[in-house]
């Protein structure tokens, strides 16, 4: 299972009047992963997006093991799962600045057509990145 890392800061807006992130803000930056994640393997959103194919998400979760806090620099780990047919699957781990795991998840997308709305294959640009860095 291939992997990236990303930092990101926790911004006092992200946090709710408990002085801890909002639970809601994990789904950003799992979103966040996501992006960073396919980015480096050489495929922006923009670029599916400018060639017809959307990536919605179509299943989430989110386990709460630790608070994250305002001016955390948290660590975001997205690991490809798997890829298949018109799917693609990402877990998730984000650890603070001691390293302990604050939080993991799960996503599920499909690649889908953007004038029909239906699911279709990955465009062969996008599998070649992914399959070229899994080989890696």
């Amino acid at each position: 299972m291939k992997e990236y890392q990303f930092q990101v800061r926790v911004r006092y807006a992200e946090t709710d009047q408990m002085g801890v992130v909002y639970h809601g803000n994990y789904a950003q930056y799992f979103e966040m992963g996501r992006v960073e994640w396919l980015r480096n393997l050489g495929v922006s959103y923009k670029w599916m997006e400018d060639n017809g194919v959307m990536l919605p998400v179509v299943s989430l979760t989110m386990n709460y093991k630790k608070p994250a806090r305002y001016d955390d620099l948290l660590t975001v780990k997205t690991i490809l799962k798997s890829q298949t047919s018109v799917k693609i699957e990402f877990d998730y781990e984000i650890y603070n600045e001691a390293n302990e795991l604050l939080t993991t998840g799960y996503s599920m997308l499909v690649f889908v057509d953007m004038k029909t709305g239906r699911p279709i294959l990955p465009p062969e640009y996008v599998s070649e990145k992914i399959n070229s860095f899994l080989e890696v």
